[in-house]
């Protein structure tokens, strides 16, 4: 019993080493954040680029929305110009228009070699497409279908945010206790190298009882080194993916422990994906937005009928008072031949119309599919975990038993570093199974396109 008196005495408090590895390195400029699950991801949802970029994306489409919307008004227009010149058309046809013409201008001379005149323009101009074809209309429903495609891609953005947040925050937990479970196998090497020293020294036992303690010591120090630096790299995740520098701190306010989920039964879930996925809403919105391009490409074919008034006002010099004058009219238009340019484009809007139709299909698999493995995994950590927890209790059993022998000389330290590393094991498989459980169960919501900040594993 000696070598588990000397491991509590060994043993420093797991709260404050987690808070010193937390910290960072000394001169470190923020503190712990102390954060719940459900903090972490609505920070995410705010800070984020990638969600940032699918924000802007879905702004983008709606500006994309009020553009195509613009076509339906008129075209109006201003301009002010001079110019200035003696050719004699322009000199005749200037002073028309500026009321300044006489009849001194009808001299042969006047006509062949007019002297330079200078005209300040003015003109106010106005242009409506009445009718295209309906290509306006069809444009504008375009524009929406696109618009309602980059909502679903942001939604489906965010889930797979929540779920790098939720994988990130519990993997956080999961190495914090590794750390802890690697501080407590080095503090109990030691107090077995302390007890094997004590033995040798006692006689009763040899020499290579302390070396093979001094052995497993060494190796269960190099673990505590590489948990500490699995430590610092998941703090660093965290705070990646909630989309803040990597030097920022935060602490997990929730421990790393079993929680009751709701079981998932497999033909709700996949029901539930093919219904709410957003990225399978997007392959149908595509679909038909592809259909509208196939119904613009033929609006191509048809007339359009245009419409259009200018006002202008012609002054000699700026300051000046002149001639006025207007003209209005309506313009129909049909294209006879475009060197077979609308009927390629025909062509390509129906063959992406057939790709669109086709990548429809094979996300509706690929979403059967992905709900599948999520459901297999979840199943699979489930029956795991309760494996791992009855392993714990089997060898955390095994190794008092054989600390009690060791310790009465009745077995040799080979079965007692056996022991040990069996207890180690167990509970290294049994947290990970608890990170395992809840993160599948992540992954299945994700695979049912139902992860949200309101979600049952992120809300307390």
């Amino acid at each position: 019993m000696r070598c588990i008196r000397t491991m509590h005495k060994h043993r420093i408090p797991f709260l404050a080493a987690v808070l010193v590895l937390l910290a960072g390195p000394a001169g470190a400029t923020s503190a712990p954040v102390p954060l719940t699950l459900q903090e972490a991801v609505a920070i995410g949802l705010e800070k984020n680029p990638v969600h940032k970029a699918a924000l802007a994306n879905r702004r983008a489409a709606e500006a994309g929305q009020r553009e195509a919307r613009a076509g339906f008004l008129p075209r109006l227009n201003f301009s002010e110009a001079v110019t200035g010149g003696n050719d004699p058309v322009y000199v005749f046809g200037t002073k028309l228009r500026q009321n300044i013409f006489t009849g001194s201008d009808f001299a042969l001379s006047s006509l062949n070699t007019p002297s330079p005149i200078t005209n300040f323009a003015t003109r106010f101009g106005a242009n409506w497409t009445v009718f295209d074809s309906f290509a306006t209309q069809r444009n504008l429903q375009r524009s929406k279908q696109m618009t309602q495609i980059a909502a679903s891609e942001l939604t489906r953005t965010d889930q797979e945010l929540i779920f790098h947040i939720v994988d990130a925050y519990y993997g956080l937990l999961l190495v914090a206790k590794q750390a802890e479970l690697a501080e407590g196998t080095v503090n109990t090497a030691q107090a077995v190298l302390d007890s094997s020293k004590a033995r040798v020294e006692s006689g009763m036992t040899v020499e290579s009882d302390a070396l093979a303690a001094q052995v497993n010591l060494a190796a269960r120090q190099q673990d505590l080194i590489a948990a500490n630096n699995a430590l610092a790299f998941a703090r660093a995740r965290l705070s990646t993916a909630l989309g803040m520098p990597a030097s920022e701190v935060y602490l997990p306010a929730e421990p790393l422990a079993e929680r009751v989920l709701p079981d998932a039964v497999l033909e709700e879930v996949e029901a539930r994906a093919l219904r709410e996925r957003p990225d399978l809403k997007q392959a149908d919105l595509q679909r038909v937005s592809q259909q509208t391009g196939v119904a613009l490409a033929k609006s191509a074919f048809g007339p359009s009928i245009n419409v259009f008034a200018d006002w202008e006002l012609d002054n000699h010099n700026f300051a000046s008072t002149g001639g006025h004058n207007w003209m209005a009219g309506a313009e129909l238009k049909f294209e006879i031949f475009s060197g077979g340019q609308r009927r390629a484009q025909l062509d390509r809007e129906k063959s992406l119309l057939e790709r669109a139709t086709a990548l429809r299909q094979s996300a509706k698999d690929s979403v059967r599919l992905d709900v599948r493995r999520a459901f297999y995994d979840h199943e699979a950590a489930r029956q795991m975990l309760e494996v791992a927890r009855t392993a714990v209790a089997q060898a955390e059993e095994s190794l008092r038993i054989t600390q009690n022998r060791y310790s009465a000389g009745l077995t040799p330290i080979t079965e007692l570093l056996r022991a040990e590393d069996a207890a180690r094991t167990t509970r290294t498989s049994y947290w990970q199974s608890v990170y395992r459980y809840q993160e599948t169960y992540a992954a299945l919501e994700l695979a049912a396109g139902s992860l949200t900040p309101d979600s049952r594993l992120v809300t307390p």
